[in-house]
């Protein structure tokens, strides 16, 4: 019997055979045909409320499980409202597969269902590519280059959309998954011998340790260990280095006074990072000595900080060999100097924006250790950023490059389909959960066992106080919320609204043996 179907089916059945066993997406008529082989081929399908909701779940799903997150998605409209998740893996280096459908013919027709002028290129301002398959043969071979440069490059969304009559007419299987081809590329190659001398000459060695580096863990605190440097982190890189380690800055690089510390320093490592103005928030890193970097995008290692050495690689392979070429030196760093300035980092910290650090350390002390925690941009979410100790790498993620709003609670959604039962914690602001609130349902309807922290001091606070420090008049701040509680509870999901710490305590640790969601509502009325 013929192994022959619609190639929308077939794309299914390739994607099972990659290794593919989720899909985030919501069906319509142009993109009907994708959803043929959904079942046949033994993938999961999570039906989201809204496409931008779909995008987070497939992000969140790839950073918990550095798998693709793959999303099925409609012409126009339904591209058009992934295109800020795929914006955001883009800025933030995950791997987000988008397959859409679209129209057969554009140029010589108009007024057709979900037209665009050009919904490629469209796509393609938001991601590392996006291409039209228009046979088979094409379609397959772009999955397949997808999924080897997320193997094998920095990885980035990619879009692939396919015209509908492609999708509906019949196509042969895709040809069997390549073996071995992501192993021979980019062979690591870079001689570590000059770093490993100036590290060992350096009294103040100095790594700047982003998210980029999280496989290289272990050969990253023996190098460390081994020449008595200090280090800061990025908020995505977090975690790599134990938070006690003795010369650990912290995630203070956003710090003004930052660039204080790395002008001290005589050698400087950056390691799988971008050293990013979302990273930084100044132009320059502060370095005066020499600068080396280690990445395997060769963009970030050509930017304006200018290395006097860029090397080409993965972070893991890159320390490994470092580590056996290191000698042991005596650094002149000091311990008690470095807990000191992360004190005064911590001052500055609440003086900015007052009572949630305490909030914050008494949430950190009942979450479990191996929970994930999305967040998205609130007030909350920056505080606990710079203070929170974590123990993990990739255990705390954050819209941080696009910085866009909505991203937590779908994110976290995607995050708990990666990891059945394993602690799974949303953070969100008032304003911005309001972007994705929708899909409270999606949770409900998985039955996921999700604390959401909802963060409601009533107006868009940063904005605020942004405002006021350029001497403008708060405007357009404030809005009128719903009754939040009210709202979840329609939803089918638990909510509460606990008075003081301890019952925020409470509410969270029963939230993660519940049968559902739970929203958490906390306003700065819980610290009077």
């Amino acid at each position: 019997m013929s192994d022959t179907k619609p190639l929308g089916a077939q794309i299914s059945h390739m994607l099972k055979d990659r290794g593919v066993d989720v899909i985030f997406g919501i069906p319509g008529v142009h993109n009907q045909e994708m959803y043929r082989g959904i079942e046949e081929a033994g993938i999961r399908h999570i039906l989201a409320r809204h496409e931008q909701g779909a995008g987070f779940m497939a992000d969140g799903y790839a950073r918990a499980t550095g798998k693709p997150g793959v999303a099925y998605v409609i012409t126009g409209p339904g591209l058009c409202n992934i295109m800020t998740p795929m914006a955001q893996a883009f800025s933030d280096s995950v791997s987000m597969l988008v397959l859409s459908s679209c129209l057969d013919e554009t140029a010589a027709r108009r007024g057709q269902l979900h037209q665009m002028l050009d919904q490629e290129a469209a796509a393609g301002s938001v991601c590392d590519w996006s291409y039209q398959a228009n046979t088979a043969e094409a379609a397959y071979n772009l999955i397949d280059r997808a999924i080897l440069e997320f193997q094998t490059h920095r990885p980035r969304s990619k879009h692939i959309q396919v015209p509908i009559a492609q999708l509906e007419g019949l196509a042969d299987p895709a040809p069997r998954r390549p073996v071995g081809l992501a192993e021979a590329v980019g062979a690591y190659s870079a001689d570590l011998r000059p770093l490993a001398e100036e590290l060992s000459k350096a009294s103040k060695p100095l790594f700047v340790i982003g998210g980029g580096a999280a496989e290289a863990g272990a050969d990253i605190a023996s190098v460390l260990e081994a020449c008595g440097a200090a280090c800061f982190e990025t908020y995505a890189g977090r975690g790599i280095v134990p938070w006690d380690y003795p010369f650990n800055f912290g995630a203070a690089l956003a710090r003004p006074s930052s660039a204080q510390i790395v002008a001290q320093a005589d050698c400087v490592v950056a390691i799988g990072t971008e050293l990013a103005e979302v990273d930084l928030w100044r132009a320059h890193l502060g370095h005066l000595c020499p600068l080396y970097r280690i990445d395997i995008d060769p963009e970030c290692l050509a930017d304006t900080q200018r290395a006097e050495l860029a090397i080409l690689a993965r972070a893991e392979e890159a320390m490994a060999s470092l580590r056996s070429l290191m000698a042991d030196s005596r650094s002149q760093w000091q311990a008690g100097s470095v807990a000191d300035q992360r004190e005064l980092w911590r001052g500055e910290i609440a003086a900015e924006r007052p009572g949630i650090i305490a909030i914050a350390e008494a949430l950190h002390a009942v979450i479990p250790d191996d929970a994930m925690i999305y967040s998205d941009m609130t007030q909350f979410a920056y505080v606990a950023n710079e203070i929170w100790p974590m123990t993990r790498a990739k255990h705390w993620h954050h819209p941080s490059g696009f910085g866009t709003l909505g991203y937590a609670l779908p994110a976290a959604i995607g995050g708990a389909v990666a990891r059945p039962g394993k602690p799974t914690l949303a953070i969100a602001g008032d304003y911005g959960f309001q972007y994705s609130v929708q899909e409270l349902g999606t949770a409900v309807e998985l039955g996921q066992p999700l604390p959401i922290i909802l963060w409601d001091n009533g107006r868009l606070k940063e904005i605020e106080d942004s405002m006021r420090s350029a001497q403008i008049a708060p405007n357009a701040v404030i809005a009128k919320n719903p009754n939040f509680l009210e709202l979840a509870r329609a939803y089918g999901a638990d909510a509460s609204a606990p008075e003081t710490l301890v019952q925020m305590q409470e509410a969270v640790t029963a939230a993660f043996d519940s049968d559902r969601p739970k929203l958490i509502y906390l306003s700065p009325n819980i610290l009077s």
